[in-house]
């Protein structure tokens, strides 16, 4: 890492990361939230959290009637974890960061975020987290839909293969052995139903600079946004 993005004095700003699954759009964003001593926000982890919520309570999601009811039962929160030095998401309590992150949950999270209800009562907390700025948050549509105003956005991409690839070693170190295919299929289904939604569907806002980071190394992809942000906060300055 260069020592100039060490200690960045910033003004308070959005910072938005948006893409596709397996880009590293989280780790970049913990990183980046770090060295900046910013909140992290992990939307995806939010919708992991309402999915695995429904599955345990086998909410029909067809039904906006039992949606809605569901959502009113549900409290997330973001907890910083002393352990693992980085914050985790709690569900009515209990700390569910490594259960959201099972392979029954990937398999329905898309189709969970599609639901007008879930995204409505989602955005309106994400929302409320960004009122001081001073945060990083990554998801599908923070550029386009909850922070439109964002300061400075970054869309991610990556191809396929190398995000499976990725996503297998995250779910190896989680002790859950799944076949590469497998993978390849649940982010290939998973990036059809995120684009083509009728409800925010993902998309890159017109003033998001677009990184791929398939032939980047982690740091390659945190030290390109912590650029962006020294370029944006020096324009505000003058």
């Amino acid at each position: 890492m260069n020592q100039s993005h060490q200690n960045i004095e910033t003004k308070n700003i959005i910072i938005a990361i948006d893409g596709y699954s397996g880009c590293g759009k989280s780790s970049t964003a913990k990183a980046v939230a770090s060295r900046l001593s910013y909140a992290y926000i992990d939307t995806g982890a939010m919708y992991r959290a309402v999915t695995l919520y429904f599955y345990r309570h086998k909410v029909d999601h067809f039904s906006k009637g039992q949606v809605r009811k569901a959502l009113t039962s549900i409290l997330l929160e973001f907890k910083f974890d002393e352990e693992t030095k980085s914050s985790h998401i709690y569900l009515n309590g209990e700390n569910v960061e490594s259960l959201i992150r099972q392979m029954h949950i990937s398999e329905r999270v898309s189709e969970v975020s599609t639901i007008a209800e879930v995204r409505h009562f989602l955005v309106a907390q994400q929302r409320l987290m960004g009122e001081k700025k001073r945060i990083v948050m990554d998801g599908r549509d923070i550029g386009t839909v909850v922070f439109p105003n964002a300061e400075l956005k970054v869309f991610m991409t990556a191809q396929v293969p190398v995000r499976a690839l990725r996503r297998q070693k995250e779910l190896e170190r989680l002790g859950q052995s799944v076949e590469l295919s497998e993978i390849i299929t649940n982010l290939e289904k998973r990036d059809f139903i995120d684009s083509t939604r009728e409800e925010s569907p993902l998309r890159k806002a017109d003033d998001a600079i677009e990184i791929d980071t398939t032939d980047l190394e982690f740091e390659q992809q945190v030290n390109r946004v912590l650029e962006l942000t020294e370029k944006v906060t020096l324009v505000k300055e003058f």
